[in-house]
């Protein structure tokens, strides 16, 4: 006989309000990948389930399997992140993996890299200290997502000739392309270079010019921890009036996971919506 209740461990990354007094949440499990389920009673005061069912937060639960929709019968807390709630930004910033996550996510699939990735990076964004940017923290999760899903941008090579690109500082015009469809970076040297071959190659779309300083991080997101910028930038650009260009390769970043996955991302909204001094 089937079993109609099965156990799990999950992190809650979405809730709504279902009929009267119940939540629809949709979490995202290491064993069976994105499960909807329905917390029942979780919206009246006196509740047990009600704030085991609140954003990020990580149980171990107990699912009964229903025709639609399965209902969690009993959720015991494992782990919560608390401090992302005491920051707006880092509330923020969470969202929006979170909601990366669900249009990353596969239903009845093991997601045990993709949970404990997630995991990993809400955990960085908890502890980060006030000096440091969360737009680099953000672009690096970013990129570690979308790589542990495949689909992560080319940053090494260009999509055209497969040629190393590596930053030019000496010139301060020098740049290079990035190619949403073609899925990374672009060498702009090929126009001239081919301008009068009689077949010259034909560019994709050029959505966006990185300097060096961005290629530059850009490259180094793959590392595990967040690279500090004066460990990979020249020195002498690292003066009292330079600015790390975090946002710009987070903004890149952002509009390229949107272009692959052909959806814009709501989150981002209140993101963008905040001073910067929150970010």
């Amino acid at each position: 006989m089937t079993t109609r209740t099965y156990q799990t461990t999950g992190i809650i990354l979405k809730g709504m309000p279902f009929q009267e007094a119940d939540r629809l949440v949709t979490l995202l499990s290491p064993d069976y990948g994105l499960i909807r389920a329905i917390v029942p009673g979780a919206r009246k005061q006196k509740s047990k389930l009600r704030g085991r069912c609140e954003l990020f937060v990580i149980n171990e639960l107990l699912i009964a399997k229903g025709r639609s929709l399965d209902k969690i019968t009993q959720a015991e807390t494992l782990e919560s992140y608390p401090g992302l709630s005491k920051d707006l930004g880092k509330l923020a910033a969470a969202q929006y993996l979170g909601e990366l996550v669900l249009n990353l996510a596969l239903d009845d699939q093991p997601q045990l890299e993709l949970y404990e990735l997630l995991n990993e990076h809400l955990r960085r964004l908890e502890q980060m200290s006030v000096a440091e940017s969360l737009y680099g923290y953000l672009a690096q999760a970013v990129f570690h997502l979308l790589a542990i899903a495949g689909i992560g941008p080319q940053v090494h090579y260009c999509c055209v000739t497969q040629e190393e690109l590596n930053p030019n500082f000496n010139d301060p015009n020098w740049c290079v392309g990035f190619s949403f469809d073609a899925g990374g970076l672009i060498n702009l040297a090929i126009q001239d270079r081919d301008k009068n071959h009689p077949n010259p190659l034909v560019l994709p779309i050029i959505n966006q010019k990185l300097k060096a300083t961005e290629l530059s991080l850009l490259q180094h997101l793959n590392q595990s921890f967040l690279p500090h910028p004066g460990k990979i930038l020249p020195s002498n650009i690292l003066d009292r009036d330079f600015t790390v260009p975090w946002l710009e390769v987070e903004h890149l970043l952002r509009n390229y996971a949107q272009y692959q996955l052909g959806r814009a991302f709501r989150s981002v909204t209140l993101i963008d919506s905040l001073p910067e001094r929150e970010f």
